[in-house]
């Protein structure tokens, strides 16, 4: 039996009680789950497809396929991916955690990752039985250890750190990986949420690979653009090759996107205007949110992009993370622990942008009060 570490979020749960203690109620900063509703346009597409008596398609409907890579046209400067080189998931997370299985990695095998990463890219290793390497630059490996390397995560804007990687450091990591034949996987789910980024390319961008888009696979999800997390809408894109064999095993193991979210789907990335504006919601929440945490004593790393900030404690003798997470519990605000994201998250929170406009309100009135009025004694 595969005997998982336990899920790192029920570590949460005295925090949690502490800050539901506030007489003002709980703010929950821990987890990016869109809160705003699903757009209409959204809703209608799935209504209208919900007469679906037959198994839908794995590679996805030929109108989805065709929908995605005019989004990555119009949106991520990607000018030649071809429609079959698309393919919905079911979520991102589930492409994160299955893909190096599905690739057929195994002992031996590197799967490396940033050092502070979102926790799946790790899990994707373990559930394969592949060895997992946090590093943020693969050139300092040793040539035979570098060999192994099969799989490249990159994840660009970053979580949970919201750092952006320009086109040349990306076309570095691809010149690499063809180098020693790795495939890289480029996680671009943040994507659409540029704050202070002059720009976010793509791994498909053709600053990075060129017009050859072999062995590489860009992973996106709508969740955050279009506040669908509820609707597990992902694709993947890239490689033909790839995509073909990722298509061929997922028909095999049953991975299908129901036909009524893939319609929806569909609606999502066919239309920019709902993405703008809910672009701006965040902007405005972050507006609000970040001079409240720096006028508390934090100090705000990257965060050029994503739902997220990325915070330390700014005092000459800094506190932890978990000395930051009480402090923050203690003004009835969650969030996340940056060593949830690795060992080179200590000393950070994770702090989302993804609670309403009073809750976020409410945090940036408590934070620059620094007041623990309100909470027991």
């Amino acid at each position: 039996m595969l005997k998982l570490p336990d899920y790192p979020w029920d570590a949460m749960g005295p925090y949690r009680e502490l800050a539901q203690q506030h007489r003002d109620g709980i703010v929950n900063l821990s987890i990016g789950t869109p809160v705003d509703p699903t757009p209409d346009v959204v809703q209608q597409a799935l209504i209208d497809a919900a007469d679906a008596p037959g198994y839908p398609t794995t590679h996805g409907t030929p109108a989805l396929r065709e929908a995605v890579a005019q989004w990555y046209s119009r949106r991520r400067g990607v000018v030649s991916l071809e429609p079959g080189a698309v393919m919905p998931t079911i979520g991102s997370k589930e492409l994160v955690a299955w893909l190096p299985t599905l690739l057929g990695l195994g002992a031996g095998d590197i799967v490396a990752y940033p050092r502070i990463a979102y926790p799946t890219y790790e899990m994707g290793a373990v559930l394969a039985g592949a060895e997992g390497v946090p590093i943020d630059d693969l050139h300092t490996l040793d040539p035979p250890t570098l060999n192994r390397v099969k799989l490249i995560w990159l994840n660009s804007p970053g979580n949970p750190t919201g750092e952006v990687l320009g086109a040349d450091r990306l076309a570095a990591v691809v010149e690499l990986a063809r180098r020693i034949g790795a495939v890289v996987a480029s996680d671009e789910c943040y994507a659409e949420l540029g704050w202070e980024a002059a720009e976010v390319p793509s791994i498909l961008d053709p600053r990075v690979c060129g017009d050859n888009h072999d062995n590489l696979l860009s992973v996106y999800s709508v969740s955050k653009q279009s506040n669908l997390a509820g609707y597990r809408a992902a694709f993947a894109a890239g490689s033909p090759e790839l995509i073909a064999n990722l298509v061929n095993t997922r028909k095999h193991a049953g991975m299908i996107m129901p036909a009524p979210v893939q319609a929806a789907l569909e609606a999502a990335v066919s239309d920019d205007a709902h993405v703008d504006v809910q672009r701006e919601i965040y902007r405005r929440r972050r507006a609000v949110l970040k001079p409240a945490l720096e006028e508390y004593g934090l100090t705000v790393e990257h965060s050029e992009a994503g739902l997220y900030l990325w915070c330390r404690d700014s005092a000459p003798e800094p506190a932890d993370t978990w000395d930051l997470v009480q402090r923050m519990a203690q003004h009835g605000i969650l969030v996340g622990p940056g060593v949830f994201y690795g060992g080179a998250g200590q000393g950070h929170i994770r702090v989302a942008l993804t609670a309403t406009d009073e809750r976020i309100e409410a945090a940036a009135r408590r934070l620059s009060s620094s007041s623990e009025a309100g909470m027991p004694g």
